[in-house]
């Protein structure tokens, strides 16, 4: 009995494990709130690459205005050092900045946009932004801090600084001595020299960076399935919330069709003959002059059967036996519709009995 009882017991904690791949449905909720795969290091890439490519074209023409408006500004020397002036002066200065600037920070907020469509699609959700009390739990925080996402962090931060430091210092050491000789050069050169430095060392940053977005998309994805992975439970669950509980469905099926019943016998009443087998079966048809064939109202087997002669009985119906036309019109008419063609000879003959019993021909 004990081995019986771990052995379920065992049965169930695999089951709760999440061991199965996510379902399409799966995934879908969670992106309706939120949860995507998304490496930031991604984006750092796109934004740093788009800022550089644009700096190249755009950097000499922003360094001349530059110069520009700091000769601009230093040439109000000579003005009266009074409150107005000086901030006269620095509003001025700052707009221009400002306008030389802005193409370099308009790049970067598309280039960023564009890397999370690239990553993530276009996704509106407001999920993300509802108010939490979780977030601001002591305990809950403390465990972020030292959660497995924080330490990869951590780690990957320190491995970003120490690339970083080892492909740019080495090569500006090795190029230090050339700015010893800024002194004895032009503006231009002393900006050429300054630029291509800067670039050079730009440019194999952004390998490093590369190499550690590609190193954190690997890890994004492998978090984000793990995250998204399900038990079988899940899925059984899953399936019985698309599908329907069948026990549910079956009470349904049960209850449409009491109601379904409940409709046919009301119509019994308004038949023009019920055909019976005579105990087994019956049939309940309607027919009128402007109708195009007799129409099945009502059918049942048995017990039914017993219900439909006794409503025809109370409303006065006709009642006629008639075995194999009963049993030929339940198997091969649904209620509602009209007889086929092939009946029409046999129904037609009791509806003619019928209506001259009852004086109606």
């Amino acid at each position: 009995m004990r081995t019986d009882r771990r052995f379920t017991f065992d049965l169930q904690l695999f089951a709760g494990e999440k061991t199965e791949k996510a379902t399409p449905r799966r995934r879908e909720d969670a992106r309706k709130k939120g949860q995507v795969l998304k490496s930031q290091e991604v984006n750092t890439l796109f934004v740093l690459t788009a800022v550089v490519f644009f700096l190249r074209s755009y950097g000499p023409y922003m360094i001349r205005s530059f110069d520009q408006v700091f000769v601009q500004t230093f040439k109000h020397v000579t003005m009266e050092f009074i409150p107005e002036n000086l901030f006269a002066v620095f509003l001025e200065t700052v707009l221009q900045l400002a306008i030389l600037i802005l193409p370099v920070m308009f790049v970067a907020l598309i280039s960023g946009m564009a890397a999370n469509v690239i990553q993530v699609g276009f996704l509106f959700t407001t999920e993300t932004l509802k108010f939490d009390l979780g977030k601001i739990s002591p305990a809950k925080g403390f465990k972020r801090i030292f959660s497995k996402r924080a330490l990869m962090e951590l780690f990957k931060s320190l491995c970003k600084i120490g690339l970083i430091a080892y492909v740019s210092v080495p090569f500006l050491l090795d190029r230090a001595p050339a700015f010893s000789y800024m002194m004895d050069m032009s503006a231009a050169q002393s900006v050429e020299l300054i630029t291509d430095t800067a670039f050079t060392v730009i440019w194999r940053i952004l390998v490093i960076i590369a190499l550690i977005a590609a190193a954190d998309y690997l890890f994004q994805w492998y978090e984000y399935e793990e995250s998204l992975k399900m038990s079988k439970q899940d899925i059984k669950d899953e399936y019985k919330n698309i599908e329907g509980d069948p026990q549910i469905k079956s009470k349904i099926k049960e209850k449409q069709r009491q109601l379904s019943q409940q409709r046919m016998m009301q119509d019994v009443p308004k038949s023009s003959v019920v055909i019976t087998n005579p105990t087994h079966y019956a049939v309940a048809l309607q027919y009128a002059e402007d109708m195009e064939a007799p129409k099945l109202l009502a059918k049942g087997q048995d017990l039914m059967a017993k219900r439909i002669r006794e409503i025809a009985a109370e409303a006065d119906v006709p009642i006629v036996e008639n075995r194999e036309l009963a049993r030929l019109i339940y198997d091969k008419v649904d209620i509602g519709r009209f007889i086929p063609e092939e009946m029409f000879q046999a129904v037609a003959e009791i509806l003619a009995y019928v209506y001259q019993t009852r004086g109606r021909i």
